[in-house]
């Protein structure tokens, strides 16, 4: 399918502008590019009430935020991870998709910041993802969420980290969740496939920015056999929550994402895979330069609304 219009005149500008591709940045600058993308974005929409507060992670305390929509009751929870290539990104970043989220679905969307590479690089960002679902887990309940009935979320790098919290949670005993949803989730970085040979340059996000954002992660080599930093590493994937896997067609992600879902699938997980043709990495938090963002933000507020259980009167 032809790149969508407004997809094609943000790469040309930016192309304009000369913005480097994120392997020839440093982290400092990548860092600066991606909190950029608040400006792609629509206005934030107002929510009842906005929280921020800490958990602990290995004794390091971080940043969470829980945005609350209108209404009572116990809510369904959603817990959402940034993207950035574990080297970037923050809670700003993703606040006006998650105040757009919560008012959609009517959940409590908690974001939760992590450890970031190359200064904290794996298991950080995996430590403190989990730390977070259990922090949730334990807290929710004083803030107007239903601790039994959470879905975990995340974007690029944070649609692993969503990824690998689930697999946790079912071989350690954690929350029972409801659901995860992986939107174009980075999977594995030796992963060989036709979208990171077709996409490899032009769109956003190319195939070296993706081995760097791996290298900066990774402590060792090993780190890619472990699967709570690679997830098709695991030796089993049944019973793991129902997944949303979002794609777009113009992408290196593209392939190995959907091939985690047919992994999925086959081992008897509930999976929905939708790709967006026309689209590329990234298009979630630019609501307001790509109108098909929209799209995107449908099938995850569905997905949600389709796996929680209803919301308990107060």
């Amino acid at each position: 399918m032809a790149l969508d219009h407004h997809v094609e005149q943000l790469l040309a500008g930016l192309q304009a502008q000369g913005l480097k591709s994120f392997e020839n940045m440093s982290v400092d600058e990548a860092r600066a590019v991606v909190s950029t993308f608040t400006a792609l974005q629509a206005p934030s929409e107002p929510v009842a009430r906005i929280e921020d507060l800490h958990y602990v992670s290995d004794t390091t305390e971080l940043p969470l935020r829980i945005h609350l929509p209108e209404g009572t009751g116990p809510r369904p929870v959603v817990l959402y991870f940034h993207g950035g290539g574990f080297v970037a990104g923050d809670l700003e970043v993703v606040d006006e998709p998650a105040r757009a989220l919560a008012n959609e679905t009517g959940t409590v969307v908690v974001t939760a910041a992590y450890r970031r590479a190359p200064e904290h690089r794996f298991p950080a960002a995996a430590d403190d993802a989990w730390a977070a679902l259990n922090w949730v887990a334990a807290h929710i309940a004083e803030h107007g969420g239903d601790p039994g009935n959470i879905v975990v979320m995340g974007d690029s790098a944070g649609g692993n980290l969503a990824a690998v919290t689930a697999l946790r949670s079912r071989d350690q005993g954690g929350p029972a969740l409801r659901g995860q949803v992986l939107i174009y989730p980075v999977i594995d970085p030796n992963a060989q496939l036709p979208s990171r040979i077709d996409y490899a340059d032009g769109y956003l996000i190319t195939a070296a920015a993706l081995d760097w954002f791996w290298e900066q992660y990774l402590s060792a080599p090993e780190d890619a056999d472990n699967p709570y930093a690679v997830p098709t590493r695991a030796d089993r994937v049944d019973g793991l929550p129902p997944a949303l896997i979002l794609t777009t067609e113009n992408e290196v992600t593209r392939d190995e994402a959907e091939q985690y879902g047919a992994r999925l699938r086959a081992e008897g997980v509930d999976v929905r895979t939708v790709r967006f043709d026309g689209l590329v990495h990234g298009v979630y938090w630019m609501s307001g330069a790509v109108p098909r963002s929209r799209e995107l933000r449908a099938a995850v507020a569905d997905f949600v609304k389709s796996v929680v259980a209803p919301t308990s009167a107060a």
